[in-house]
């Protein structure tokens, strides 16, 4: 199996468009110890030339023009990008659709929920149904969007979308809307789960029979945006389990050192993308790896 991180951070990414938090700033000045981030997407094959994408960030194209092996080869139209699979409908993992609508063949795949929400919204019809397949995938059925590639969705804690709130907002809700991914190819167990409001004993269960984990690493401390000036809302609120304090990532996935296990969808504010901070070094002390684009993940 190939892992390849299209981009690691947040909706925003880093430096984010109207932002110069303390992060940001640094990024901005080209600080060397902030590497600039594209929003979250993972690229698996198992043979190399046929990709799988986790998540269409809205920042495609960008990743594409970054990473050879998402470039068309030889003469013509075509891409090795042969499937695409949507672990929710947040604008920072559906919204790289509609820069995949030039008639060019591949199936997107996601639990009946997502590809509903998807359909609703006539914007997605670019992506012509005609030449884009959309495959609806049950929770917890092994399927292999790719020859050699074996994909099972499972259910994580989660919200319905920014764009889709309304009234009272359910922020740990367990069904269809937001899933993480377990991926095998070659005997080794890849899980991505980029956004995930607190830890269950099912998740651990996924974890424990994984070779590597990449996990949602939003913000550092729940309080996060509070504190810095650029938001109201907690990272619970947001849909997002903080990585430190009390029941956080740090905390909850302490059990499983055995497993190579790596931060990513990692919002602008958070400071453990300042390589050598304080953030940083401690969740390198716990066993944790912080994501960066162009990385390549081996299970």
């Amino acid at each position: 199996m190939r892992a390849l991180v299209l981009g690691s951070g947040g909706g925003g990414g880093v430096p984010q468009w109207n932002c110069a938090c303390r992060v940001c700033r640094l990024a901005w000045d080209g600080d060397p110890r902030v590497k600039p981030r594209t929003q979250s997407s993972l690229a698996v094959s198992a043979d190399g030339e046929r990709w799988l994408l986790l998540n269409a960030s809205i920042d495609l194209r960008q990743q594409i023009l970054a990473t050879p092996a998402m470039q068309p080869k030889g003469r013509g139209r075509q891409s090795p990008i042969a499937a695409v699979l949507l672990t929710n409908t947040d604008v920072d993992h559906a919204a790289g659709l509609l820069a995949l609508r030039e008639r060019q063949p591949f199936t997107i795949w996601g639990t009946r929920a997502t590809l509903d929400t998807i359909g609703a919204n006539r914007i997605f019809d670019v992506v012509g149904p005609d030449i884009v397949a959309r495959r609806a995938v049950r929770l917890g059925e092994p399927f292999e969007p790719l020859p050699g590639l074996a994909v099972e969705l499972f259910p994580v804690p989660g919200k319905v979308p920014l764009w889709l709130e309304e009234g009272d907002v359910e922020t740990d809700a367990i069904g269809e809307g937001t899933v993480g991914v377990a991926v095998e190819a070659g005997g080794r167990r890849l899980v991505y789960a980029p956004g995930c409001a607190r830890v269950t004993d099912a998740l651990h269960e996924r974890i424990a029979s994984a070779h590597a984990l990449l996990f949602d690493g939003t913000l550092f401390t729940d309080d996060e945006m509070i504190a810095s000036g650029l938001g109201e809302k907690t990272g619970r609120r947001m849909g997002h389990s903080p990585v430190s304090g009390p029941g956080g990532t740090l905390d909850a996935l302490a059990r499983h050192a055995d497993v190579r296990r790596i931060l990513i969808h990692i919002n602008n504010s958070n400071p453990i993308l300042i390589e050598g901070s304080p953030e940083e070094t401690t969740i390198k002390a716990a066993g944790w790896e912080v994501a960066y684009d162009g990385m390549e993940v081996t299970p």
